[in-house]
């Protein structure tokens, strides 16, 4: 056995002893695992481990195999130094290689690294320090997005500068090269520009101070036993600059002008891929205007309190509790609560509701939105990244910087593509120097050249992240927040969407319709009672009730104990008298006759409404009802989603009459009713059985489940945190053809990857018998490699301008 390790993991989701010693016996069976013991109190277990038969992962491993969490930290890295697809291949499988790293994807359009892993076992200089082993440039991503929009700038400011002094120095080059050619003899090319040495003068800087970027690329790719991008262009270019210095050289002595010389093919090269370079930073640069346009709805500064004194500071200085002040025509800074003021907002940003909302004391505001006219006072509750649009930006970065698993047939062709290229660009050369053209270096040279220089897998490296970057951002613009690059692609697969009734079809704010009670002379009484036992329920259906009962000004007495039943009701005991409320089966199970008040309820959910049954002391006392309406956009939304091939189904806990009458207003043929909170994933699951692919749309806690054992959840943003935390997509308009939108977008993104992924394909099976056949110049076969590049990057652009059918005027 080797030397042993020691390792700790902070483990989450233990309960009691019991659990603590599953995870350790789990452990301790482990091949290689020594010791192992799990401490309750802490959450934590020490594990002592033979390296050599066992890793941290295979603890993490078996932790969740046992139903339990471990504690990852997640890290996004700005990458420098990446060229191509197989540079970001290759630190992608350096950091899943490193002990203690849980998952890392590497962002080839985006030059970052994503890292989960165990801060117990890994810090984030090992992950900054295994970047720079492996050739590359690796620091923590700042915080501030517009930082790393500037690094963008400055690329572009570097990559104009290197094109501009390379291009004049290939220029003459240029000249000399074009005046060669039967059909262009009428040129004045200057005998200055075909002297050799001239050509040597002009042709080193290019070489070797612009072109210092792919042999330092090369060597690096190279001494960790890789290769990649710059191994192509730096064996390529070389190949032309020496053999030219030799024929230089070979030259002295001679008096005319050596003309069969290559320099022009080693500068021109680097001038045109240091061209592509530029396009595709500058189209890179572009690729995150979502980001920017979310920024810019965040205002710069804010008015706030301080010491009695009203001061302007800068939004990055607010902080929690602070008390802000908010003139009409300003927009909000922070997300808070009005303490002072009454307003009507503007919270088009967030909603997509054109018409202002009126606002009070009490009520809470979100950062970004516009106040429009009175004056606000408002205690500021989130800031920074707590507040909602922070949080939206957050979502749509690391959407952006994840990885669809569309990209890794790229990949793994990547990671063996260039050494597969270099041997058929050496093939290549022997077969043109001794079948093709017998004894001619030159001409074996260059065609060589040519098949090392189109085969550059860049395109490769940037057809799925670029796509999904565009297609991530440009949803956002409607509303809809992709989490992540594989949630993108599984929704287009989508064949049944599933949506909770409640706050997802309805508006989620029922009101209280009908009281019919048996007796009544003790309405009053009675009222109060039911009042009292609603008031304990945190149910939105109780609380209508208690809402509706306050505006008639009933009092209600107190309550000595309170039970929710979940799916059916509640019971409590107020003023000494039993008070049950709830579903048939609550009743019934309790003992009570009902049969009188059958007739009515059945009329009331007739007419879509809720009733729910009343008993005090053990006797049938009368019903109460309320109304939950349908959003104006459900019917629009689900006819879209008909529209577009899907079954489309509402899920609700409400009896079956209530839920075909909101159904039928909806539009909805296929309703699921009586289904308890738990129910709901057991129903997703029932569908997924079926073969279908399931979208779960929800809003509530009780969703949750449902939503993480759909095949995509799409939780209401107007909903709860735990629903979009359980969620793979968030719709934060709270509009149904939100839905519809996302399906749109993920078709149009994947359909996109796929093109990019065709041409980049089939640019290299096609470029590259060309290129060795002859057909294609050196400079021809580098202008095509940039071209390829940029092609793939506009094309995924393109997305930025694709309009959801129904807004802005079309599809």
């Amino acid at each position: 056995m080797g030397s042993l390790k020691e390792t700790s993991l902070q483990i989450t989701g233990m309960t009691c002893a019991a659990c603590a010693n599953r995870i350790e016996k789990g452990l301790k069976k482990i091949e290689g695992v020594e010791e192992a013991s799990v401490n309750l109190a802490l959450e934590k277990s020490m594990i002592k481990f033979d390296p050599e038969k066992t890793t941290v992962r295979a603890f993490e491993q078996k932790i969740e195999s046992l139903g339990f969490g471990v504690v990852l930290e997640k890290k996004e890295f700005d990458i420098t130094g990446m060229t191509c697809a197989a540079c970001s291949t290759r630190i992608e499988k350096g950091l899943n290689k490193l002990e203690g790293v849980s998952k890392a994807t590497v962002n080839l359009a985006l030059e970052t690294a994503s890292v989960e892993y165990n801060p117990a076992v890994l810090s984030q200089a090992d992950v900054i320090t295994k970047v720079d082993k492996l050739g590359y440039s690796a620091k923590v991503k700042s915080e501030n997005m517009e930082e790393a929009i500037d690094h963008r700038a400055k690329e572009v400011e570097q990559q104009t500068g290197k094109f501009l002094f390379s291009l004049i120095l290939s220029l003459p080059l240029l000249w000399a090269m074009v005046g060669h050619f039967t059909f262009t003899q009428f040129i004045y090319v200057p005998d200055l520009f075909m002297n050799p040495w001239v050509q040597l003068a002009l042709a080193t800087p290019v070489q070797f101070f612009i072109g210092k970027q792919f042999y330092v690329g090369a060597y690096k790719a190279l001494r960790n036993g890789s290769a990649n991008m710059d191994v192509l262009v730096a064996l390529g270019t070389s190949a032309a600059y020496f053999y030219s210095v030799y024929l230089s050289i070979a030259s002295i002595g001679s008096n005319a002008h050596m003309v069969e010389l290559y320099y022009e093919t080693s500068a021109i090269l680097i001038t045109l891929i240091i061209l592509g370079k530029l396009f595709e930073a500058r189209a890179k640069g572009r690729s995150s205007e979502a980001i920017k346009k979310l920024m810019n709805l965040q205002a710069k500064t804010a008015t706030v309190m301080r010491d009695g004194v009203e001061i302007n500071i800068l939004l990055e200085e607010v902080q929690v509790e602070d008390i802000v002040f908010v003139k009409p025509g300003e927009k909000v800074p922070v997300d808070g609560e009005i303490i002072e003021g009454k307003s009507a907002l503007d919270e088009s940003m967030l909603t997509g509701e054109s018409v202002p909302v009126d606002k009070e004391v009490g009520d809470t505001v979100i950062g970004a939105t516009i106040n429009k006219n009175g004056f606000l006072k408002i205690k500021a509750t989130k800031v920074g990244r707590d507040t909602a649009l922070a949080q939206i930006i957050k979502v749509v970065e690391e959407a952006q910087g994840s990885k669809a698993p569309i990209q890794r047939l790229a990949d793994q062709i990547s990671g063996i593509f260039v050494p597969i290229v270099v041997g058929i660009a050496i093939v290549t050369f022997l077969v043109w120097f001794l079948v093709v053209d017998q004894g001619n270096f030159g001409s074996a040279l260059e065609t060589m050249i040519a098949v090392l220089v189109i085969a550059c897998p860049c395109a490769l490296g940037l057809a799925t992240p670029t796509s999904i970057m565009a297609g991530s951002g440009r949803a956002a613009e409607f509303g809809v927040l992709f989490k992540g690059g594989e949630h993108l692609e599984m929704t287009h697969r989508i064949t049944t969407v599933i949506l909770d009734k409640t706050g997802t079809v309805t508006n989620g704010k029922p009101v209280l319709t009908d009281i019919i009670l048996k007796e009544k002379n003790k309405e009053e009484e009675i009222v109060a009672l039911i009042g009292a036992t609603e008031k304990q329920s945190e149910h939105p259906l109780a609380q209508s009730i208690v809402q509706g009962l306050t505006d008639r000004g009933i009092i209600f007495p107190e309550v000595m104990s309170f039970e929710a039943i979940p799916g059916f009701g509640v019971k409590a005991t107020v003023n000494d008298r039993d008070v049950l409320i709830g579903t048939r089966k609550l009743m019934l199970q309790n003992g009570i006759e009902i049969e009188e008040g059958l007739l009515e309820m059945e009329k009331l959910e007739n007419e879509g409404k809720t009733a729910m049954l009343v008993s005090i002391n053990g006797v049938y006392t009368g019903i109460v009802a309320v109304a939950d309406t349908i959003k104006e956009t459900s019917r629009e939304a689900v006819s879209r989603l008909k529209e577009m091939g899907l079954e489309v189904v509402m899920i609700t806990g409400d009896n079956q009459r209530t839920a075909n009458a909101i159904g039928a207003q909806a539009g909805i043929d296929h309703v699921v009713a009586e289904v308890l909170p738990e129910g709901k994933a057991e129903a997703v699951i029932e569908f997924q059985k079926q073969g279908k692919k399931v979208a779960m749309v929800g809003d509530g806690i009780n969703d949750a489940p449902a939503l993480a054992t759909a095949d995509i959840g799409m939780a209401i943003g107007t909903g709860t945190d735990v629903a979009m935390e359980a969620a793979d997509i968030t719709l934060i308009r709270g509009d149904l053809n939100s839905i519809a939108d996302a399906i749109f977008m993920s078709k149009k993104t994947i359909r996109n990857i796929r093109q990019n992924l065709f041409w980049a394909f089939a640019y290299n099976t096609l470029g590259i018998p060309i290129a060795a056949l002859g057909f294609l110049a050196p400079w021809l076969a580098g202008a095509a490699m940039a071209f390829s590049s940029v092609s793939v990057v506009l094309n995924a652009l393109r997305l930025q301008k694709v309009r959801v059918p129904g807004t802005d005027g079309g599809t």
